[in-house]
């Protein structure tokens, strides 16, 4: 028979460790030897019980965090969505983690990829080498692109309008990361039916790789 409290508790620590490892920073490979190293604060300068208190002089403030960092390669990485997975076993309950990632150049060439792990870090890590590896070409005019379309996948549906320079990137988190990492900067989006993030980016990605690139008559 199952305890009831003992499920409780395990359901608890689960939330606990998932809150900590999305709130935590993820350093890449690549990126590690730009992270600034992390002086301790000197002996006299530590509250009481050797802790720092928040506001003291020997706090050492983190930078603000960014959407998408750009690796030393020149790409624009961005992390879409971090799902947790559970699955009971006969042992007991594995947890694992998925993340959706986004990777472009800023320049029309753009790839998407879904990393599992059973850390956040590598789970992350995963998703970026599938993504760097199918990059595909975006037809664009300009900082948009060349023509309406309604790219789908699955029971979403995504509206892609072309927009006039100066209108911005009127779209999603998911939708958004996708136009960023093309570098189209003016666009208008629209999401129908589904809005699970798996889906949108694949219909962004549906609608974005049937664009026809428009010649200009002489």
């Amino acid at each position: 028979m199952k305890d009831p409290k003992k499920d409780e508790e395990l359901k608890e620590k689960e939330e606990e460790t998932v809150a900590e490892a999305v709130e935590q920073p993820v350093v890449l490979p690549e990126a590690a030897a730009e992270t600034p190293a992390v002086v301790p604060a000197a002996p006299g300068q530590q509250g009481g019980g050797g802790r720092n208190r928040r506001g003291g002089r020997g706090e050492q403030r983190r930078p603000p965090k960014k959407q998408g960092s750009l690796s030393d390669s020149g790409l624009i990485e961005k992390v879409v969505s971090i799902n947790r997975v559970a699955k009971t076993n006969k042992g007991g309950t594995r947890l694992s983690f998925s993340a959706l990632v986004v990777v472009g150049d800023g320049k029309g060439k753009v790839g998407y990829g879904l990393g599992k792990a059973g850390e956040v870090a590598a789970a992350i890590k995963k998703g970026f080498n599938t993504a760097k590896k199918e990059m595909v070409v975006i037809a664009r005019r300009g900082t948009t692109i060349t023509h309406e379309i309604i790219g789908s996948c699955g029971s979403a549906k995504v509206l892609l309008k072309p927009a006039s320079e100066g209108t911005g990137v009127i779209a999603s988190g998911a939708v958004r990361a996708v136009c960023d990492g093309a570098g189209i900067s003016n666009i208008l989006t629209k999401c129908h039916r589904s809005n699970n993030p798996i889906n949108v980016v694949k219909a962004t990605f549906d609608g974005l790789s049937r664009l026809k690139v428009q010649r200009t008559s002489v």
